[in-house]
């Protein structure tokens, strides 16, 4: 019933990530001409971060597709870590604009260029909507999965940019104020900087098989020492393969009752309805054999 869950899941994402990358390319398109035409940098610089999203969409989509191939005999745990990998790529890439933007910005600076205010506004607007409606589309599957998650963040910052265009675009369009351009540029390089961080330090958490953040190790170990007929916890390990795809194995050393299978049942309930935990690797030991000394 999990898989099944978790394979419409994938498919619902699949087409909510197809949607968002049509629609992110097609405006790409205007806002690069849109640039062109009012020598906008803060519009060039959306433009970039949105050729960055439909990059980052589609590879997130190819992810998506790659991460649904059953497991082989050299890959044992499939290919769910190819989303993993998509949304470390989209955090670098995310840097990597950020970056551009701060460089063409600082050349700005000293000699801002004359900019039609009007027209930016115009586009940048058009580029708002656009990614309000990826944003909606892309919600609902931002929580359960890292690699959906990325490809929103690129949307949001995307969103914000326009936000930060359509706002330099007034100041110029009303005081010719042609220093609002790299300004606005600068605070969307800043907001893009930052969401790539969380992106960057989730996903090499999961590459690094950490302990997933919404989990406590330590109450998971105390929660299955306390049940009955369990002597000691050892060797716990609980890592992420994939969003959503928590896996835990460890060492149990037992009484002799309850029996092994029910003691088992009791510990997968457990981590199951507590701690939502459903890909497990237990090992019961007796009593006798316990040489694992102080416990861990």
């Amino acid at each position: 019933m999990s898989s099944h869950h978790q394979q419409v899941g994938d498919d619902e994402n699949k087409r909510r990530l197809r949607a968002v990358l049509v629609l992110v390319a097609a405006y790409m398109v205007a806002e690069v001409i849109g640039g062109w035409l009012t020598n906008s940098l803060a519009l060039l610089a959306d433009a970039g971060h949105m050729l960055s999203d439909a990059g980052a969409l589609g590879l997130s989509l190819f992810a998506v597709r790659i991460a649904q191939r059953p497991p082989s005999a050299t890959r044992t745990y499939g290919y769910y870590r190819a989303e993993i990998l998509a949304a470390l790529a989209n955090g670098a890439t995310l840097v990597a604009i950020s970056a551009l933007i701060f460089a063409e910005a600082y050349e700005r600076f000293g000699a801002p260029p004359e900019v039609r205010g009007g027209l930016m506004m115009i586009i940048a607007s058009g580029g708002l909507l656009v990614n309000v409606i990826g944003l909606w589309i892309l919600d609902a599957g931002k929580s359960g999965n890292l690699n959906v998650r990325g490809a929103w963040l690129h949307v949001l910052g995307d969103l914000l940019g326009s936000v930060g265009a359509i706002a330099a675009g007034v100041l110029i369009w009303a005081f010719d104020w042609n220093w609002a351009d790299p300004v606005a540029s600068v605070i969307i390089g800043a907001l893009v900087l930052y969401s790539s961080w969380h992106l960057l330090r989730e996903a090499v958490a999961v590459l690094l098989e950490g302990a997933p953040g919404h989990i406590d190790v330590d109450e998971v170990r105390h929660s299955l020492a306390g049940i009955r007929g369990v002597l000691a916890v050892h060797d716990l390990h609980v890592w992420t393969i994939a969003s959503g795809r928590v896996s835990l194995s460890c060492h149990v050393v037992a009484h002799e009752q309850p029996a092994p299978r029910e003691l088992l049942q009791s510990m997968n309930q457990l981590l199951d309805e507590r701690f939502h935990i459903r890909h497990t690797t237990i090992q019961i030991e007796p009593e006798q054999l316990d040489h694992c000394g102080p416990c861990t």
